[in-house]
């Protein structure tokens, strides 16, 4: 098989793009015949706005032959970055989900895993032992996701909070409830894995292709609840409501893991606990440093939800094809240097979605941000963060960097006595002054957001920042410091402010249990917390 790169494709070409035209761009690149392609599919496709006035796609198409000698022959006649020969061993691999991978059957006589959390980690843990035939156990202390999207919708009419079934917490994590993006950093071959299992799951086929992959909130609860259904099919179980408070341990090793149900304690024998707690697990993290469990405290970072029209977002990336047919709502990606080394950056950009409540703990205030599949929101919105050190909390407690979210949080609860939201204009907050109305933007918070002063509730150094950082992000996309887009704070759970210590394997110095994921501090999104969780799965 021979891998093209660089085909260019105008948005109206992308939009009619079929298999027949593929097999058209095939045959010219190479220089053959069009009888002499016997398949060409897409896979990467990408917006290439660099040029502002000429916004491209680009394809990278997977192409067979009627020979392999003449893919050989002609793939010799190209540099790497123009076409490239891939084995089709390579492109079998690329082919396999989590439920077709070949890996060995899980040790006949152990009792079954438990897996301590159903987020991205969590659920690609469970899905890789219960391949194995391990029966896993999966607990969750949230609910079922068609039960927290009521729980949520609660909160959002009218500020009722339920600490264990959140934006948060419950079936599919914090992922559930974001933009659903499956952009990760990482060059892993179980990232493919991950994504064809989704799909299998029924998430859209163009998450194997584009170069920026995405669900949206919608599309995943129905993931979700097929997740679920294979998991069972496959012996696993999940136990929803039950919240792990303690591990068992027998010669210095996990025995058992303790969990809350209804008010009663269940006992669960295992020698095998997966911790995917997530980020905002604060209790868990307490008792596992009372167990002794090697932690430490890690950076992070705090800030604010910025949001601007979408429209404007499009025409500062696409120029003059802002709206053209095909193009999909624009995203940004930006980051600065600031004087004292922090950097502010933009984080989770999510096009034609709205700021969303994502508190787990009353009387705190906390803000995330999501979209749907269709992005097609008026607001396009993102994490606009500085970063944070272990050296700002105050203390050598691997702790302290909850504590220290937690005065944050407490503080913008207490501005306006619940979980209406702090929100100023950009022009405002560049100015020093507390904004009294809104203009042009108006805010997608739910339960609403209160005009204010965002700086009354974070730390002087993050303001401080921000405020050389809006200017900066502005002269490299045009708009960003528009006077009316809007700050919504704050945002204080980017990642998880501890680390839980781990081996190689990903096993703590506690034999028998295994910290994974985001929780674990060893993550960044849905799909590197997916592949941590898989990983674990079958190395086990």
């Amino acid at each position: 098989m021979i891998r093209l790169h660089q085909l260019k494709l105008s948005p109206a070409e992308a939009a009619a793009l079929d298999k027949p035209l593929c097999r058209r761009l095939a045959a010219e690149r190479l220089g053959v015949p069009i009888a002499d392609v016997t398949a060409a599919d897409v896979s990467r496709r990408s917006v290439d706005a660099r040029g502002r006035g000429e916004v491209r796609f680009t394809l990278t198409l997977d192409v067979r032959l009627t020979s392999a000698k003449a893919e050989a022959a002609l793939a010799k006649r190209f540099r790497p970055n123009e076409a490239a020969l891939v084995p089709e061993t390579e492109a079998e691999a690329a082919r396999r989900d989590v439920f077709t991978l070949e890996a060995a059957p899980y040790p006949a006589g152990r009792p079954r895993p438990v897996v301590v959390g159903a987020g991205p980690a969590g659920l690609f843990c469970a899905l890789g032992l219960a391949a194995r035939g391990a029966r896993p156990l999966l607990l969750e202390r949230g609910r079922p996701v068609e039960a927290r999207a009521r729980d949520i919708a609660a909160l959002e009419a009218n500020g009722a909070l339920d600490p264990e079934s959140n934006v948060l917490f419950g079936e599919g994590g914090a992922g559930a409830y974001s933009d659903g993006k499956l952009t990760c950093g990482l060059s892993d071959p179980h990232i493919r894995v991950v994504l064809r299992t989704l799909v299998t799951l029924g998430a859209p086929e163009d998450i194997l292709i584009s170069a920026r992959p995405h669900i949206g909130t919608d599309l995943l609860r129905g993931v979700l609840v097929r997740a679920r259904e294979r998991l069972t099919a496959l012996g696993g179980e999940v136990l929803f409501g039950h919240r792990a408070d303690a591990l068992t341990l027998r010669n210095g090793a996990v025995a058992g893991v303790r969990a809350v149900a209804g008010g009663a304690a269940v006992f669960i024998q295992t020698d095998a606990a997966y911790l995917a707690i997530g980020h905002s697990a604060r209790d868990t993290y307490a008792w596992l440093q009372t167990l002794g469990v090697p932690m430490e405290a890690k950076p992070f970072a705090v800030g604010v939800r910025v949001e601007h029209p979408q429209a404007m977002i499009d025409a500062s990336q696409y120029g003059r094809m802002a709206g053209a047919a095909g193009l999909p709502p624009a995203e940004y990606k930006l980051n600065v240097p600031t004087p004292d080394g922090r950097g502010a950056y933009t984080f989770c950009m999510c096009p034609g979605g709205r700021v969303i409540n994502a508190s787990s703990e009353p009387g705190l205030l906390n803000v995330n941000g999501m979209s749907l599949h269709a992005r097609d929101g008026d607001n396009a919105n993102a994490a606009l963060l500085v970063g944070v050190r272990p050296s700002d909390f105050g203390s050598d407690d691997p702790l302290a960097g909850i504590r220290w979210q937690r005065q944050i949080e407490q503080t913008a609860f207490s501005q306006f006595g619940g979980y209406r939201a702090p929100c100023q204009r950009v022009g405002d907050f560049l100015a020093g002054r507390a904004s009294t109305g809104f203009g042009g933007v108006r805010p997608t918070y739910l339960p609403g957001a209160e005009p204010g002063d965002v700086a009354a509730c974070l730390p002087d150094f993050v303001t401080g920042d921000l405020r050389l950082a809006l200017p900066r992000f502005g002269a490299s996309l045009r708009g960003f410091d528009f006077a009316d887009a809007l700050l919504t704070a704050p945002e204080t759970r980017s990642s998880s402010p501890v680390r839980l210590l781990r081996d190689a394997r990903r096993q703590s110095a506690l034999p028998g249990l295994y910290p994974l994921g985001e929780g674990a501090g060893y993550a960044g999104g849905i799909v590197s917390a997916a592949v941590d969780g898989l990983k674990a799965a079958l190395d086990a």
